[in-house]
């Protein structure tokens, strides 16, 4: 099976050419001083040093002159040994400077081949073959924590998704073994069920998208995205005692208008869900700082450790059990906040407020930053 470059014809390994150019260069550089050598010693004019000129060069090449009857076999014999010693030695040196560079090519194939915590870790002082090394094994490291992440990802919406089926195989059995069961509360049953599928379904797809960053850049201003969430989402909050302050200056940012509002409506659907039952409250902010867009969304609610909310941003983890039971969520809000941040080049932080509830921050490059980095690309 051809390889994602085709079938490529075997060539000279790196080693030998290595071996050829420097054996090639000592050659030509000890010819050039022999010549050298040779057309000064047969000058005859050893007072001074000045340039040769044309009858020096015509002495040197003269069959019946002294000089080429002894020089020239001596070079012969000198260039003989150089060509010896440059392959011999440029072999030799050429292994011990190639050395870091098979380790790197043996890791590659083990990782290629198996496991992914394999680790390089080349000794010795840092230059281009170390700093190639340690990019090597940060990359490993990402990939083993991508891999690890991907894996429990897979575990957690198999699980879910498992879930509102076995929920519905169970209603179903249990409505055709009792013919004389509600029909209407089986169909309100199936229907939640079946809503909860369809959410996670929803929010899985989205989460896929994201990743791919396949979407257009605009210009968006993350406090009219506030606004607009706020809106949506009061009628939620008031039903449940939750004030909602919404404050800031104007943020602009390139990126989806259609991303960034789910990113804000899931920030502060999080912080409606996640609160105190009674007389709870959500403070949005919104501004720029330092050439950061940055949407900050907090809420009262239970104490948070720093370990628990360090896993809040993993697919269906979940920091306190959600207050309000009617508005249950599929446990992707946080983990699609963090790859549409992610996706915008930005950076999401969560920490826990001292008086319970916790504080989300997104920074997400502003407009004019961007700018910026177009201009200095072209």
């Amino acid at each position: 099976m051809a390889g994602p470059h085709g079938d490529r014809r075997q060539g000279l390994s790196v080693r030998l050419r290595l071996t050829l150019s420097y054996a090639g260069f000592l050659v030509v550089a000890n010819a050039a001083l022999l010549a050298a050598v040779w057309v000064f010693l047969l000058r005859g004019r050893s007072e001074t040093l000045d340039v040769p000129d044309r009858s020096d060069f015509l002495r040197a090449l003269d069959p019946g002159n002294f000089g080429p009857v002894v020089f020239v076999p001596a070079g012969i014999l000198v260039l003989a040994f150089l060509l010896l010693f440059g392959l011999v030695g440029g072999w030799i040196l050429a292994g011990r400077m190639l050395t870091p560079l098979v380790r790197i090519t043996d890791a590659t194939r083990r990782v290629a081949n198996g496991p992914h915590f394999h680790r390089i870790r080349l000794p010795g002082r840092r230059d281009e073959f170390r700093e190639l090394a340690d990019s090597f094994d940060t990359m490993l490291a990402r990939l083993e924590a991508h891999v690890a992440e991907q894996q429990r990802f897979a575990a957690n919406a198999s699980h879910e998704l498992r879930t509102p089926l076995a929920v519905t195989q169970a209603l179903l059995d249990v409505a055709r073994n009792d013919p004389d069961h509600d029909i209407r509360e089986l169909v309100e049953r199936l229907r939640v069920v079946n809503s909860r599928a369809i959410g996670l379904t929803e929010a899985l797809l989205l989460l896929s998208r994201v990743n791919q960053r396949s979407f257009t850049r605009e210009h968006v201003d993350l406090s009219l995205m506030a606004e607009e969430a706020t809106e949506t989402l009061l009628p939620l909050a008031e039903k449940h005692g939750i004030t909602i302050e919404t404050s800031g200056d104007t943020s602009i940012t390139l990126g989806s208008p259609a991303l960034l509002l789910q990113l804000t409506t899931n920030l502060l659907h999080n912080a409606i869900g996640h609160n105190l039952p009674d007389q709870g409250a959500v403070w949005v902010t919104t501004g720029v700082r330092a050439d950061t867009a940055v949407l900050t969304v907090e809420n009262t609610g239970e104490k948070l450790t720093p370990r628990s909310v360090a896993t809040l941003t993993e697919p269906f983890q979940r920091g306190t059990e959600r207050l309000h039971t009617g508005h249950a969520g599929v446990g992707l809000g946080l983990a699609i906040v963090k790859s549409i941040t992610q996706a915008h080049d930005g950076t999401l932080t969560l920490t826990p407020r001292p008086a319970g509830g916790l504080r989300v921050t997104v920074r997400l490059p502003a407009a004019s930053a961007h700018t910026r980095t177009d201009d200095e690309r072209t």
